[in-house]
């Protein structure tokens, strides 16, 4: 899973999965944190935003093509390139900001989705899975603070369910963003230089 860069230099596959609607702001600054700290260690970063992936159509009975093909059946509206990309990569960092105390809309949309594929794409030993790939959660709460918590509770069933091990959890808020970014950088750069989660220093 790791490609070979400049010399024959091993570079481990970053990916950056964002779901913000903003170009600036909080969520952008951590995200952006994350993707410096992940070059500092040596990888090769792509970043997504999901902000606007459609939602789980939950086809049929509650289950289409996800189920039997470890595929979802409305591909071609940028899902299945981003699975892709998470498939592909050595390590993923996910980003949001909160709303509503929970993950942006365009992260639910995507982690419902993304879930169903890769549940059963673990049951078969020949498909491919996130199963193993290491993740960076950051979320990140303007107003009030409130919700990173919850925020954080969503995306770590989500890793649960599809068998991610989590490298390290984010909080951001108006309060603590010097040092969280701080905390985003060093984090990323970190896992881009081969730390794995659960790693004792």
């Amino acid at each position: 899973m790791v490609s070979k860069g400049v010399k024959g230099v091993i570079a481990m596959k970053f990916l950056v999965i964002t779901a913000n609607p903003k170009s600036v702001g909080r969520c952008r600054a951590i995200t952006d944190k994350i993707i410096e700290g992940a070059k500092a260690g040596g990888a090769e970063v792509t970043e997504v935003n999901v902000n606007t992936m459609p939602r789980c159509k939950v086809c049929g009975d509650g289950w289409g093509t996800c189920r039997d093909k470890d595929m979802c059946a409305f591909g071609g509206d940028g899902f299945d390139e981003v699975r892709n990309l998470a498939l592909e990569a050595d390590a993923i960092a996910m980003t949001t900001p909160v709303y509503w105390q929970e993950v942006s809309e365009g992260m639910k949309s995507f982690i419902d989705r993304m879930r169903r594929c890769d549940k059963a794409a673990m049951k078969k030993p020949d498909a491919k899975s996130v199963v193993g790939t290491p993740v960076l959660l950051a979320v990140s709460a303007g107003g009030s603070g409130r919700g990173t918590i919850q925020s954080l509770e969503q995306l770590e069933r989500f890793c649960s369910h599809v068998g991610m091990p989590i490298f390290d959890y984010l909080s951001q808020n108006r309060w603590n963003e010097d040092y969280t970014q701080e905390a985003a950088y060093a984090a990323a750069k970190a896992m881009a230089s081969g730390r794995k989660p659960g790693d004792t220093l």
